[in-house]
C-alpha cells in the first residue's frame, strides 16, 4: 500500500498522501503503511499514538461515511508536530458529544481530543476532512532530525548503486555508512575518530537532558 510523498527542505515540511477505500480490511494495512513511513522520515517515537488516530479516523469513515468509500490519509511532517489527516467525500461533520452516549456517536473524537495538541474538522472540495496533530518534542530536537534526514536522503541519493550492494539498505544501513564515511574524512585529517564519536555523543546527551 505504497503513497506519494513530498518533502519541503526549506521548510522542513513533509507530507505523504495515500488514497484507499474504507474497508475493515484496510485499517491493518492502512496503520503498517503509517508506520513505514514514520519510520522512513526517522520521525521521534509516535508511532503507537500515530497508528491508533489513523485505526480512528478511518473507522469512523467506515462507520459513519459507508464501507468501501474512497478515502484518503495525509500526513504532514511540520517543525514540532505531525498532522494526520483523513479525507472523505461525505460533507456530514462529525460531533464530539458526551463520553457516555451510545456506541454510535463516535466515542474515537474524545480519544483524539485527549492525545492531540490540536483537532477539528474542515469542509473540502470533495467533502470533509477530520484532522488532528500529534506533539512530537522541542523544537530542537525536531530540527536535528529533519537535517539528519536531509543528509542521509542526500547521501542515498549520491550513493545509490553502493547502498543497494549493501542488502538493499535502508534508512539505518545509510546512517552507518555515513558514519563511517565522515570517519573516513576525520583520519584523513588527522583527528582521532573516537575523539570525534565521544564530542557528538556529548550534544547529543546535552541536548537529549534538556528536551
Amino acid at each position: 500500500m505504497p503513497g506519494t510523498g513530498t518533502k519541503n527542505t526549506k521548510g522542513h515540511q513533509r507530507r505523504w498522501v495515500l488514497p484507499f477505500e474504507a474497508l475493515p480490511t484496510e485499517v491493518g494495512l492502512l496503520r503498517r503503511a503509517a508506520t513505514t513511513q514514520l519510520d522512513q522520515w526517522g520521525v521521534p517515537t509516535v508511532g503507537d499514538v500515530a497508528q491508533l488516530v489513523v485505526t480512528e479516523l478511518a473507522t469512523n469513515v467506515i462507520k459513519h461515511v459507508g464501507e468501501g468509500s474512497p478515502t484518503t490519509l495525509i500526513l504532514e511532517w511540520k517543525k514540532d508536530r505531525l498532522r494526520v489527516e483523513m479525507h472523505d467525500k461525505s460533507r456530514s461533520l462529525p460531533s464530539l458529544r458526551t463520553a457516555d452516549c451510545d456506541a454510535e456517536c463516535g466515542r474515537g473524537l474524545h480519544m483524539l481530543a485527549t492525545m492531540a495538541v490540536d483537532w477539528g474538522t474542515t469542509v473540502t472540495a470533495l467533502g470533509k476532512a477530520v484532522w488532528c496533530e500529534i506533539p512530537l518534542g522541542s523544537d530542537a530536537v525536531c530540527l536535528r532530525m529533519k537535517r539528519a534526514i536531509d543528509a542521509l536522503e542526500n547521501y542515498r541519493e549520491c550513493c545509490g548503486s553502493f547502498l543497494r550492494g549493501r542488502r538493499d539498505a535502508g534508512m539505518e544501513e545509510s546512517a552507518v555508512e555515513l558514519i563511517a564515511d565522515l570517519l573516513h574524512w576525520t583520519s584523513a585529517r588527522g583527528l582521532d575518530p573516537v575523539d570525534m564519536l565521544e564530542r557528538a555523543q556529548l550534544h547529543y546527551e546535552v541536548e537529549a537532558d534538556a528536551a
